[in-house]
């Protein structure tokens, strides 16, 4: 059942690691590491479900390897089994207290951390599914609002620290409230599936991210790009569009659905922030919409 799991046991004994690795391997994939860097060097290259380790495990400015995993946004979430030495219980409530979800005592039993191991990589599992559906547009299986939020949150403080540039694209399909009511709202949402599966597809091709932002809008990011890259794409996700060939019989520009896209480039200047960015973005849209024509501001 979780013969795709990653479990990752961090222990300096070798017999620990030797004995966790037999006990495991018929159930889920297990990676072996005997300190904390090389550790937290494995977790940041692959997708670990399950962490199992000892509470006296400290990195090389002695924090506990427990408290760094928790005090970092990319690994908190991963789940932390102690297997240890010491049957005290002030080390087991300090596990715990730490943001362990199980404590087990040595000598172990390999059926009850088999067991136990399985319990824990079910709970992820669920917990992973409802953060996923939690995530994911109901109407085009998009990424929402919020997972838009936190990944452009992301890459704009990855972009700023890098000194990477940073695209955002708002794009609006033109006069879609026109569109439903000359054809329903089943059909408006129809027509917002196909739209979205074909930006999707352009986007994805040119390794960006793309969200449903609200109503009929979209929102792309693109990291580490030039304003020409960021002009193309938004010329590919147009011809997308155009290509699809729906019919918009009420729309005053344009025989089938369109689309209209206003974008920022920001090269050097971060200190404005998120939100003003996305003002920016939706006030070229607007400019769009007016002028007929793709607007990019760029932010310096």
């Amino acid at each position: 059942m979780h013969s795709n799991a990653q479990v990752l046991v961090v222990d300096s004994d070798p017999l620990n690691r030797v004995v966790l690795e037999n006990t495991l391997s018929e159930d889920c994939l297990v990676a072996l590491q005997d300190n904390c860097e090389d550790a937290i060097n494995f977790i940041a290259s692959h997708k670990v479900d399950l962490i199992i380790t000892d509470i006296t495990l400290v990195d090389a400015q002695g924090v506990p390897f427990i408290q760094r995993l928790k005090d970092h946004t990319d690994t908190y979430k991963i789940p932390v089994i102690i297997v240890s030495s010491s049957n005290s219980y002030s080390d087991e409530a300090k596990g715990l207290q730490m943001g362990a979800v199980d404590y087990i005592t040595k000598p172990f039993s390999p059926l009850i951390v088999r067991a136990r191991v399985r319990i824990h990589l079910v709970l992820k599992q669920k917990s992973d599914l409802l953060e996923e559906l939690a995530s994911i547009d109901g109407l085009t299986e998009l990424p929402n609002r919020r997972l838009f939020d936190e990944h452009l949150a992301q890459q704009w403080q990855a972009c700023h620290s890098l000194g990477k540039t940073l695209g955002i694209v708002l794009v609006d399909i033109d006069y879609f409230k026109a569109y439903n009511d000359v054809y329903g709202y089943g059909a408006g949402d129809e027509c917002l599936i196909k739209v979205a599966r074909s930006l999707k597809a352009t986007v994805d091709a040119q390794q960006g991210f793309i969200a449903r932002f609200d109503g009929v809008r979209f929102a792309v990011v693109l990291a580490g790009c030039s304003i020409e890259q960021v002009e193309a794409l938004s010329h590919l996700m147009h011809d997308a569009i155009d290509k699809l060939l729906l019919p918009h019989k009420s729309s005053p520009i344009c025989a089938h659905v369109s689309i209209s896209t206003g974008m920022v480039l920001v090269e050097k200047e971060f200190s404005f922030g998120v939100a003003k960015c996305l003002q920016y973005a939706d006030n070229a849209l607007m400019q769009a919409h007016v002028n007929q024509e793709r607007m990019v501001l760029l932010m310096r």
